[in-house]
């Protein structure tokens, strides 16, 4: 029994393989027109896939030695300030800078087996301070750290990167002191409100000495300098009480005991420090 096809069917088209030889030449050619280019799509996002995978891992792994190399650099910039202290206590004892001690001291804070496990070449044994000195002219122990990481490229290819480091520590040399006799920079005693420097913390001017008075005997009294006394802007408002306080250096008078104006704060400062005030007629002679 011989089956009869329809050809001019659209979707019978697309399902008849084109090697059968009960199509037409004109099928056959439209049929691979309308398929050609297929086979070869799928087999192009595979190429692709392919050529990104590698691309991103290599990207991964760039950041990966980036965050590493960063890791390194801070961990060494930290050992070598704490080894720049230790060498600046050492300079008084020995003035000279010691490199191996220093590249010591910088290995045991960062951990040989830390660096021996890491991407610096040759591990704690690539770490060098050779270069560093100290300057007895400006008294500054100037270090200088030097190493190589290795990058993500193949070993023979040596590809490497390398970092220096360095910082600059205060020799503790101590520094010239102008000295305690000098006439400056000897001790004196003021008074916050005072306009005088006292060279004896007992002179009866810097302390004061209070004492109570009738109000009605008040215009009789004296200061020291043989001034008047005029009603405190502090305690006295309106008219007085029976009896006032009054201090032998002071010019005011006062209702209340408790007055910060017959209070002082003393203060002991250097003679180069005391602001402009006078010497005490009584004590700075």
């Amino acid at each position: 029994m011989v089956q009869n096809y329809n050809y001019s069917s659209k979707k019978l088209q697309e399902k008849v393989p084109v090697s059968d030889p009960k199509i037409s030449t004109v099928q056959k050619q439209r049929w691979n027109r309308k398929n050609k280019g297929k086979d070869y799509t799928n087999g192009s996002v595979t190429v692709e896939a392919a050529m990104a995978i590698p691309i991103f891992l290599f990207a991964i792994l760039c950041i990966v030695y980036i965050l590493e190399i960063q890791s390194i650099r801070f961990s060494v910039s930290a050992a070598t300030q704490h080894a720049g202290k230790l060498a600046a206590e050492q300079i008084p004892i020995v003035s000279v800078l010691n490199p191996i001690k220093l590249k010591a001291d910088i290995v045991n804070m960062v951990g040989a087996e830390r660096l021996d496990r890491s991407i610096v070449d040759g591990g704690s044994s690539g770490i060098h301070c050779f270069t560093s000195y100290y300057d007895t002219g400006d008294e500054v122990v100037h270090i200088y750290v030097n190493y190589r990481v290795k990058l993500p490229f193949p070993q023979h290819m040596h590809v490497g990167q390398k970092i220096r480091q360095e910082i600059e520590v205060k020799a503790w040399t101590g520094y010239p002191h102008k000295g305690l006799d000098d006439e400056d920079d000897s001790i004196v005693y003021i008074a916050d409100t005072g306009s005088v420097y006292h060279t004896n913390y007992q002179c009866s001017a810097l302390h004061v000495q209070i004492q109570f008075v009738p109000q009605s005997a008040l215009s009789g009294y004296r200061n020291e300098s043989g001034g008047r006394y005029y009603a405190c802007e502090h305690c006295v408002h309106g008219s007085t009480m029976s009896g006032v306080y009054i201090a032998d250096y002071g010019t005011k008078y006062h209702n209340s005991l408790n007055c910060s104006g017959l209070k002082r704060s003393i203060r002991s400062v250097k003679k180069s420090q005391a602001g402009g005030r006078r010497a005490c007629s009584k004590c700075a002679n």
